[in-house]
């Protein structure tokens, strides 16, 4: 019997079973991922996947590619050595919120101004997993987390506006729940030349779920499927309070990092040579 070609991309060794808690969304996330990858008939040593630290971040060793787990926020800079080292790789970057938007904030908002070619994956699932469930800069405001025992007082980012704002030429969002949606979102990104977006609404039963008392996996997959609503069906993302606004939110074009580097280095040679 053909093995499915999705374990092409897997590292089926000692590293699994994986450490993923049951019911997370992370795996399903990574299944759209690979089959993207797939879709987009890139092969493995055309790709880079580059991390952080968080439970998403541990799926890089799951994937067998050129990978690069790194140090806490440090992705997007990393996923930018490897870049412009090696612009012929598609460079995606995969990391959780509370790596991404809080210590690696910065990074980020350069990331989409500079525009350099790679995919950010978000896995939102609005806390810090890995380290006990602490609020993150997306846990929404009057939630609990473990850090927020009586409610959580900040207001929390939207990924999506600040990578649009900061330059981003493609930005989307999807859920766990929209599997075949998610996975449309990722090829697209990945087709797309400059920096994207793709946000992946996620739940975390163990955590923020239980917390917040949100149900079990099931339950927290069923709100989304409730609550999603499409762009295509509103006028304005800001009038759909409460409910998760899916799709392409924004599509774009703007001069990438690389070619605009290589332009300024060719004018510099010839006037070098000039004088």
């Amino acid at each position: 019997m053909k093995t499915p070609e999705i374990f092409e991309y897997i590292r089926v060794d000692e590293r699994l079973p994986h450490i993923l808690c049951p019911g997370c969304g992370i795996g399903s996330a990574m299944n759209a991922m690979i089959r993207a990858i797939i879709e987009s008939g890139l092969k493995n040593d055309e790709i880079c996947i580059v991390s952080g630290i968080g439970c998403s971040s541990r799926i890089p060793g799951y994937i067998d590619a050129d990978t690069f787990h790194t140090l806490h926020g440090r992705a997007i800079p990393s996923a930018t050595g490897v870049k412009l080292a090696h612009p012929e790789l598609e460079v995606i970057v995969i990391a959780g919120d509370g790596d991404l938007l809080a210590i690696g904030g910065n990074h980020f908002i350069h990331a989409a101004r500079r525009n350099l070619d790679m995919t950010v994956i978000l896995i939102n699932n609005f806390n810090y997993g890995m380290t006990g469930g602490q609020a993150s800069p997306t846990t929404p405001q009057g939630r609990y987390a473990k850090t927020a025992p009586y409610g959580w007082a900040e207001r929390n980012f939207d990924a999506c506006s600040i990578a649009q704002a900061a330059g981003a030429v493609f930005v989307a969002r999807s859920t766990t729940y929209h599997i075949t949606h998610l996975r449309t979102l990722i090829k697209q990104a990945i087709k797309k030349k400059g920096f994207t977006l793709v946000e992946v609404i996620s739940q975390c039963p163990t955590l923020y779920g239980r917390l917040n008392r949100l149900g079990d996996a099931v339950k927290m997959l069923e709100y989304f499927r409730d609550n999603a609503i499409s762009i295509s069906q509103i006028k304005d993302p800001n009038d759909a309070v409460g409910k998760i606004v899916i799709g392409v939110l924004h599509d774009g074009e703007a001069s990438e990092y690389y070619e605009t580097y290589k332009e300024i280095i060719r004018k510099a040679q010839a006037q070098k040579h000039h004088v």
